[in-house]
């Protein structure tokens, strides 16, 4: 009788035993994992290979979302020094053993940084990026470097141009890179991914690691978070550092994470927090930055939040403009104070893609060339070595659109010492965060809500007829504008199984309080869908 009593005893206590039940690697978050590997009942190695069977089984082969540009030779290396390091009793943090991809804009001192440009196939920087190292620094293994758009998409871009005849001729596959050449979005492999952290956002909605890194200079963390589903961070301008990150605009550049739980956004950012001397922007985070920001995921958070709707940016897609509307119900239902119709003045809205267009080209123009200073002999030293290489038909560009792009910019960019530019910079800038300080203080918002992309994911395809103006019907770039935190959470998909998801946008420094907002969201909802071109393995029960 006692023998019989006990199997069913000790089977419950595994199963109520934490972290002893089988984890699934689409839904398991970060600290699901650490208690497991806390219990040993799974390892690094073996977490690892099991991200790694995902890169081999769908990434070159069956759909080839052909994400990954280089894949990490040492991955699995590095991963068992880890679990050596956690069997002696060192346990770094939260994000030990823990794999991740890196957007290939990223340095790495052990792995190429292409930029998406087959002119710097095999450039390998002299150290790494802030934030790749502490990301080391806190025990992440780094599996692979993702595809990205060239130059992080607006670099050498037709912004700005009015002739369709042009825009053609700069027009570039969205998802492509001449690196890593086309990127996919798993849910729907003729949309692309978006641009320009692409490669991240297909990435991590294919379940190729626990979470990646962007960045984010017009909505670049925001977009591909869209279009792929998952959940993502733009942060306050300053709040982490850009050294070692190839520049597109240092004005409105920051690095961003992505993952598929906003638990795992919240612990990936507390570590790459700080001060860095190396880039003068942190200086704004002293005092501001926390090093963990779990504190704020707090089911309730919404209760009481003034949260304003930006309608100026729906209507363009009806089952994007359903999803958000089902979005509201459920924030009225967990308590927020719902502010709708808020409407921004129309000076923010006719200024906003015009600056964008300008200052980038100038930035880009000029600070790329600061960055290829520092590659070795061999690689592209400046801008104009960028253009003409991506020009020379010895080279066999694989992108005619993005060298086309390069060229147009080369005789149109500002310099900056230019009176346009300088007034963009100081004038402008400052009228644009004036004007969304005054719709915040105007309906004493906490947050104003809209639907991070206004459409869902877009074929890869360029239109066969452009119209000039693209990137207006998104509000993403006043983030940038303003510096601004920027997060993204899912709410649902359209009738056609393509995601939708909803930004919580605030002030500086408010993303303690939008953690909590998206938090509490996701929480309530469970809105996440994953995509159904890169279904489960049997290695993804953990």
């Amino acid at each position: 009788m006692k023998s019989r009593l006990l199997l069913p005893l000790l089977l419950a206590a595994l199963c109520l035993a934490p972290g002893v039940r089988a984890l699934d690697l689409h839904t398991a978050t970060i600290p699901e994992l650490q208690a497991a590997m806390a219990a040993g009942t799974l390892t690094s190695e073996k977490l690892t290979e099991a991200y790694l069977g995902r890169v081999a089984a769908y990434d070159k082969r069956g759909p080839a979302i052909n994400a990954v540009i280089t894949l990490n030779p040492q991955a699995l290396e590095i991963a068992k020094a880890l679990d050596a390091e956690r069997k002696a009793g060192k346990v770094r943090g939260p994000l030990h053993g823990i794999p991740i991809v890196l957007k290939d804009n990223i340095d790495t001192f052990d792995l190429p940084t292409t930029a998406g440009s087959q002119l710097l196939a095999g450039s390998i920087p002299p150290d790494d990026a802030w934030v790749a190292k502490k990301l080391r620094d806190a025990g992440c293994v780094i599996i692979a470097k993702v595809n990205l758009s060239e130059w992080a998409g607006s670099g050498g871009s037709m912004g700005g141009a009015t002739d369709p005849e042009l825009i053609k001729a700069g027009a570039v596959p969205n998802g492509f890179s001449s690196m890593g050449l086309q990127t996919k979005n798993p849910h729907d492999l003729l949309r692309g991914p978006s641009g320009s952290s692409g490669g991240t956002g297909a990435s991590i909605a294919a379940a190729f690691a626990q979470f990646g890194l962007g960045t984010d200079t017009g909505g670049s963390v925001r977009g591909p978070s869209s279009a792929n589903g998952i959940v993502g961070l733009k942060p306050t301008h300053g709040l982490m550092s850009r050294d070692g990150i190839v520049p597109l605009a240092l004005s409105f550049d920051t690095a961003g994470p992505m993952a598929r739980s906003v638990t795992d956004v919240a612990i990936a950012l507390g570590a790459m927090t700080g001060v860095d001397p190396n880039d003068a922007a942190t200086n704004k985070s002293a005092g501001k930055f926390e090093t963990d920001y779990t504190k704020f995921l707090k089911q309730g958070a919404l209760k009481g939040a003034r949260i304003g709707i930006a309608r100026d940016f729906m209507g363009r897609d009806a089952g994007t403009d359903a999803a958000v509307e089902s979005a509201i119900v459920k924030l009225k239902e967990l308590g927020a104070v719902i502010v709708d119709p808020v409407r921004y003045a129309p000076y923010l809205l006719a200024a906003k893609q015009p600056i964008y267009n300008t200052l980038v080209a100038a930035e880009f123009k000029a600070q790329v060339t600061q960055y290829l200073k520092t590659t070795k002999p061999g690689f592209p030293k400046s801008f104009d070595d960028v253009v003409a290489g991506s020009n020379d038909p010895k080279t066999g560009y694989r992108s005619p659109g993005k060298a086309f792009g390069l060229k147009y910019n080369s005789t149109r960019t500002l310099d900056l010492t230019d009176p346009s530019y300088l007034a963009i910079k100081h004038e402008q800038l400052a009228a644009i965060k004036a004007g969304i300080d005054a719709i915040f203080a105007k309906y004493q918002l906490d947050a104003i809500l809209y639907p991070t992309s206004p459409r869902p994911a877009t074929p890869i395809e360029p239109p066969a007829n452009p119209v000039p103006g693209g990137g207006g019907d998104s509000p993403t770039s006043f983030a940038n504008e303003t510096g601004y935190p920027d997060f993204i959470v899912p709410a649902g998909v359209t009738k056609d199984g393509l995601p939708v998801t909803i930004s919580f946008f605030g002030q500086a420094f408010t993303e303690p309080k939008l953690i909590g907002y998206a938090y509490d969201f996701e929480q309530a909802t469970h809105a996440i869908v994953e995509p159904k071109n890169t279904p489960a393995l049997p290695g993804d029960k953990l």
